[in-house]
């Protein structure tokens, strides 16, 4: 048995970028441990969503929870960090957001969760931290100093592979039977294709790793709706079909840090 140790910056990342992978491992027998950096207080909510006196981030930790049953999580942690918002808005100024974090003493705090779960492979974020929020190009820099730290050296960073990403969103604005015909979806398909297409992720070519987590998505769907105040009903990511679903999520994507050139994967643990 290997222990997989994920590292995310809010509650909902890890069900987007590695719920698959995570349920897989559960799975396959493995122990699996999840980190958020923060609690994600600056995420949106709907007007009335929580119950009066409530604050996001105490829905999100219960959200986090629930979505980590489904998954199969044997152990959640938070670094402690406050949630930075999006890049370049005031609160990436705050002191106690994890952009502010020295990265050497947010690493020590990550690498002492390695070490005592003797972690045997590690899942970040790409170095642009997949769409450049602040607090993911932070997991990247973190993660890999607390990589480093605890000798962990099988590092995987989780992305999207951009070129099929393009694809998809080309094959919903041509309302393909697979992508369905749901307006929201179009709509978002349309404004991502605009001004020369996505450019979160990365190229295909630089992906080492594919996992196949289509017997896994159920639970990755199930879990996505447990975080209901970020993501709704309505939302691109549950609002398509079933099959539209397998085609955007059925694999996960990893860049493996130091791999051997060529390398092509389709596990991380």
């Amino acid at each position: 048995m290997a222990t997989l140790v994920c590292f995310h910056a809010h509650p909902d990342d890890e069900v987007i970028a590695t719920g698959g992978a995570m349920a897989k491992a559960h799975a396959d027998g493995h122990r699996v441990v999840l980190v958020t950096a923060t609690r994600g207080e600056r995420g949106e909510v709907a007007p009335d969503f929580l119950r009066p006196g409530e604050q996001l981030w105490e829905r999100r930790v219960v959200e986090l929870q629930a979505a980590a049953d489904v998954l199969g999580v044997d152990r959640i942690e938070f670094l402690g960090y406050s949630d930075s918002g999006m890049m370049d808005t005031p609160t990436n100024d705050d002191p106690a957001s994890f952009w502010q974090a020295d990265v050497d003493e947010a690493a020590h705090r990550l690498a002492a969760i390695l070490r005592e779960e003797q972690a045997d492979v590690l899942t970040i974020y790409d170095a642009n931290g997949g769409y450049g929020h602040p607090d993911h190009i932070q997991v990247h820099r973190v993660g890999v100093r607390a990589a480093a730290l605890a000798e962990v050296e099988r590092v995987y960073e989780a992305t999207i592979d951009r070129d099929r990403m393009r694809a998809l969103l080309e094959a919903a604005v041509a309302g393909t039977a697979e992508a369905g015909d749901n307006p929201a979806v179009t709509a978002m398909a349309e404004e991502m294709l605009k001004d020369g297409g996505p450019t979160m992720g990365s190229p295909g070519a630089l992906i080492t790793t594919r996992v196949d987590v289509s017997a896994w998505l159920t639970e990755k769907r199930k879990a996505m709706a447990a975080h209901a105040s970020q993501i709704g009903p309505d939302s691109f990511f549950l609002a398509m079909p079933d099959a539209g679903f397998a085609m955007a999520f059925g694999s996960e994507t990893f860049i493996r840090r130091d791999a051997a050139p060529g390398l092509v994967e389709t596990e991380i643990v």
